[in-house]
């Protein structure tokens, strides 16, 4: 999390829960940077992070994602409906109806897909925007954080988020999770009707193949293989690797363990405003390499939940606001969006886009 993400978190969430967010955070780490590593955690180069300075008492900083989930979700449980699977929507006038593939459906005034990079909604709605495959691909997996195993590892493994690599073409990601106070006592105190599950500390390793490697030819589908078979190929990564990582590795939780692949959208300039609109990675899916896709995608909604009060409360027209937040998103996030797609944000420890902030620039 960065201060774009949680910024927009102080806007949209009650004083309680966005305290209880700030505390369910990860402890500020040492260096709230981007460090690059080789394989024996000899520090290779480091950045700032992207996004505008954050608060230097208590900055914002990782968080676990079902946490997040759950706290935005808190109040909302009457509101917001699940288990439904989205398959298209038809437009009637100054009415837009949602359909889902079980024959029913929803109406409303706006649709806002945030459906992610393989939205339905924008398919039909902006059916030109290629979705691309970067050829990368990569197992993830967390590992409980104990205290011999947090004595063990190196500190340069603690820092804001770290990306080791080796030789053979192998990138590992680690990103520490250890919450600034343990979430059920701050529950307890913060929201104590919420449900929110107690969640330990962890350690999400990433590890990450080139097209082709080596490493990945003998899971013929690695979409279907299990973690008694993705475990050993993370295993044999880093067999040579830093004795700290190995051990990180060597304790993976299994039932954490999936694959996964980088896709990305490609940047449009403009569309035509409408009662169709969209959010995070719906309109603009990107590689994690500067870690924006879910700030971004929290600055979409806190900017479009002002855009659509304006509207609801008579203080705007509608499509007039929904195109002013449109264009801000284009202005604010692509230039994000490129830059993630470039090629040395991924091998060059010291590039920076110069058309966005960056933290202590």
């Amino acid at each position: 999390m960065n201060a774009t993400g949680g910024g927009a978190l102080k806007e949209c969430l009650p004083e309680n829960l966005y305290e209880l967010y700030m505390q369910t955070s990860r402890i500020t780490p040492r260096r709230e940077v981007f460090v690059m590593l080789d394989s024996q955690c000899e520090e290779l180069g480091a950045r700032p992070h992207i996004g505008p300075p954050n608060d230097p008492d208590r900055p914002h900083t990782a968080v676990n994602r079902r946490t997040l989930r759950q706290i935005m979700h808190t109040g909302l449980e009457d509101i917001v409906h699940f288990g439904h699977t989205v398959t298209g929507y038809e437009e009637d006038g100054d009415a837009i109806r949602l359909l889902f593939a079980d024959g029913t459906s929803a109406a409303g005034d706006v649709l806002v897909a945030a459906d992610g990079l393989h939205s339905p909604v924008r398919r039909q709605r902006l059916p030109e925007i290629p979705t691309f495959d970067t050829g990368m691909r990569s197992i993830a997996a967390c590992v409980p954080l104990t205290d011999d195993l947090v004595a063990m590892l190196p500190d340069a493994l603690f820092d804001g988020f770290v990306l080791a690599s080796s030789a053979d073409g192998v990138n590992f990601s680690f990103g520490a999770w250890q919450p600034r106070r343990p979430v059920a006592e701050a529950v307890a105190e913060l929201a104590p009707d919420a449900d929110i599950d107690h969640v330990e500390p962890y350690m999400m390793v990433h590890c990450g193949f080139t097209e082709g490697s080596p490493y990945l030819a003998g899971i013929p589908d690695l979409w279907s293989a299990g973690p008694e078979e993705l475990h050993p190929v993370m295993r044999e990564a880093v067999r040579d690797w830093h004795p700290a990582v190995v051990e990180l590795v060597e304790r993976v939780d299994l039932s954490t363990v999936a694959p996964m692949s980088v896709r990305r959208l490609e940047p449009v300039d403009a569309w035509e405003t409408g009662r169709v609109t969209f959010l995070g990675d719906a309109i603009h899916a990107m590689p994690p390499s500067f870690g924006s896709g879910a700030n971004t995608a929290l600055r979409d909604a806190a900017s479009l939940a002002g855009a659509l009060d304006r509207a609801a409360n008579g203080d705007g027209d509608l499509l007039r606001e929904i195109a002013a937040y449109e264009e801000g998103m284009r202005a604010e996030v692509w230039p994000i969006f490129r830059a993630s797609a470039d090629p040395r944000s991924f091998s060059q420890a010291d590039f920076l886009p110069d058309d966005v902030p960056v933290a202590g620039r």
